[in-house]
């Protein structure tokens, strides 16, 4: 058995211990569990049969661990944060199988927070004190409030697209975001009192010539969109109205913008994992397309992102 420290006043029936563990008092581990290596039980803290800890997890005191919980490695779990594992729980009355909820590598629960069964809180996301959560988290989200909405996402650097007046013979111009190929820009726009033009030409200041086009509109501000990568499609995005925030990530670099007028585009080139969200009620998004549409051409999670990413070297 793996040398781990078990305080005198904690129990641990468990024989799958990782080695410099550290069991604090009144901390009790059932036999079925699995607990991995560095990892810090503080007191108080409760973990049922089937349960799994990775390694350096650290579990802060007052939290129950219930059968079907799993903490990946490096996860962090504030105290009193609250598990659930049965979406209608009787007494005396246990279901077939518990919901299985599962915690990705790095991410970080608050104090007092709580998960609802069967969810899955994506890598490095980050739930804040107190919240409900009662859909899954992306991963990098922030989510915090009740229910929980995402607000953010973490180390994307934010950039708001200044205001210019660009005058009637503004040209187009373009300019890189930091994240692989991804580029800001900016549109000819032309004043005038009868009403104002933007426009754009293909292959020029939209660097393809699209296949399709999409518009999505009337979204719920809490909603998150997007989520995805494509392997060959790039895309170009206008806020035609309103106002919404775009996440750009290559797998190294992670940027938040915003588009907010109808002359400022985005292009978002394959490989690229994309996430629009904080749309407001009157935004309307278009979307300029390369390719016509393929579900196989999506990916739409974001560790088979990066395993695609590991295979194509980059």
């Amino acid at each position: 058995m793996a040398e781990y420290f078990l305080h005198p006043n904690g129990i641990c029936e468990s024989p799958t211990v990782g080695a410099r563990t550290r069991i604090w008092a009144f901390a009790h581990v059932l036999p079925g569990a699995r607990i991995g290596a560095d990892c810090n039980l503080c007191d108080g803290v409760f973990v049922e049969n089937d349960v799994v800890v990775g390694d350096r997890v650290t579990v802060k005191c007052g939290v129950q661990l219930w059968d079907g919980v799993t903490l990946e490695d490096d996860v962090f779990v504030g105290p009193n944060a609250t598990f659930t594992n049965d979406p209608r729980p009787r007494s005396r009355q246990r279901p077939e199988r518990f919901s299985r909820t599962v915690v990705r590598r790095g991410a970080s629960i608050g104090a007092n927070a709580t998960i609802l069964p069967g969810l899955e809180i994506g890598q490095q996301a980050m739930v804040g004190a107190g919240a409900v959560v009662t859909r899954s988290v992306p991963p990098f989200a922030v989510a915090v409030g009740n229910p929980a909405r995402i607000v953010g996402y973490v180390d994307s650097t934010s950039s708001l697209a200044e205001e210019r007046a660009p005058s009637a013979e503004a040209a187009s111009t373009a300019g890189a975001v930091g994240v692989g190929a991804a580029a800001l820009h900016e549109l000819p726009l032309v004043k005038d009192l009868r009403g104002n033009l933007s426009v754009g030409e293909f292959e020029r200041s939209v660097p393809f010539r699209p296949k399709r086009y999409f518009l999505v509109f009337d979204v719920p501000s809490k909603e998150v969109r997007g989520e995805h990568a494509h392997k060959r499609c790039d895309q170009f995005l206008i806020c035609v109205r309103g106002a919404c925030a775009v996440v750009v990530d290559d797998g190294t670099q992670r940027r938040q913008l915003t588009l907010d007028r109808p002359n400022l585009g985005l292009h978002i080139p394959a490989g690229v994992w994309g996430i629009q969200y904080k749309y407001t009620a009157d935004a309307v998004l278009l979307v300029f397309a390369s390719e016509y549409y393929d579900p196989d051409d999506y990916i739409r999670s974001y560790p088979e992102f990066q395993r695609w990413l590991g295979q194509r070297g980059g």
